[in-house]
C-alpha cells in the first residue's frame, strides 16, 4: 500500500501535535515534516515533496495562504488543505486562488481532517460541513436579495457535467478523455458555462459548486 505522504503546519505546538497523532492513526498516513511557521512550511515543502501539505491559515514570517501559493507553484503535485478559525467566503476564495483543494474549520479538524486528506490526494475539493453551510446560506440570502433566479438552471445537461468534473480538479484535458469530446469542445462549453454563471476563475467555480452542494 502506498501511504500519503503529509506536510504538517502550525504555530501550536499542541495543535499540531495533536494532528499528528490524529493523522498517524491511519496506517495510510505518514507525516514527512512538520513546520512552525509559514517560511518552514515551504522550505519543508520543497525538500520532501509531500502528497498533502496541511497548513495553518495564520502563521508567523509568512502566513498560510502565501505558503500555499508558493508551494503550489513549486509543487504542483502537492495537494493543499488550509486550516482557518474562519468560515467566511472571502477566506476560503483566497484560499483556492492560493491552490488550496480543501478548507477546514479549525473546530471541525478532527473530524474531517482524515476525509479532507484521502478527499484532496485522489484528485478532489474538501471542505468542512460549517463552510458549505455558510457557503449555501449565504448564496440564498445573495439571490434573494438580488430578487435573481438561479442561472444553474440556464446550464445544458453536459455543461452541468463538465462544471462537476472542473469543480473535482479535472482539466479539460481529463474531462475531454473521461466524456470522450475534442479538447475544443470541453473548452467550448467551459467557457459557455463560466460566462452564463459570471465565473472568471477555477477558484470561483468550486466555490460556486461548494454554495450548490455539488461537491463536498
Amino acid at each position: 500500500m502506498k501511504r500519503i505522504r503529509i506536510l504538517l503546519a502550525d504555530d501550536h505546538n499542541v495543535m499540531r501535535r495533536g494532528l499528528r497523532l490524529l493523522l498517524e492513526s491511519q496506517p495510510e498516513f505518514e507525516v514527512v515534516a512538520e513546520a512552525a511557521n509559514g517560511i518552514q512550511a515551504v522550505e519543508l515543502a520543497i525538500k520532501t515533496a509531500p502528497d498533502v501539505a496541511v497548513l495553518d491559515i495564520s502563521m508567523p514570517h509568512l502566513s498560510g495562504i502565501e505558503a500555499a501559493q508558493r508551494i503550489a507553484e513549486s509543487l504542483p503535485g502537492t495537494a493543499i488543505v488550509v486550516l482557518s478559525m474562519h468560515a467566511d467566503e472571502s477566506y476560503v476564495l483566497r484560499a483556492l486562488r492560493a491552490g488550496a483543494k480543501g478548507y477546514l474549520v479549525k473546530n471541525s479538524a478532527e473530524g474531517d481532517l482524515i476525509a479532507a486528506i484521502r478527499a484532496v490526494n485522489g484528485g478532489k475539493s474538501f471542505f468542512s460541513p460549517e463552510v458549505s453551510r455558510v457557503l449555501v446560506e449565504d448564496y440564498v440570502r445573495e439571490m434573494r436579495v438580488r430578487g435573481v433566479t438561479d442561472s444553474y438552471e440556464l446550464l445544458t445537461a453536459r455543461e452541468r457535467e463538465i462544471l462537476h468534473l472542473l469543480a473535482e480538479g479535472k482539466s479539460n484535458k481529463d474531462i475531454a478523455a473521461l466524456l470522450n469530446l475534442s479538447l475544443f469542445t470541453v473548452e467550448t462549453h467551459r467557457r459557455n458555462l463560466q460566462e452564463k454563471l459570471n465565473l472568471h476563475s477555477v477558484a470561483e467555480l468550486i466555490l460556486y459548486a461548494v454554495r450548490k452542494g455539488l461537491i463536498a
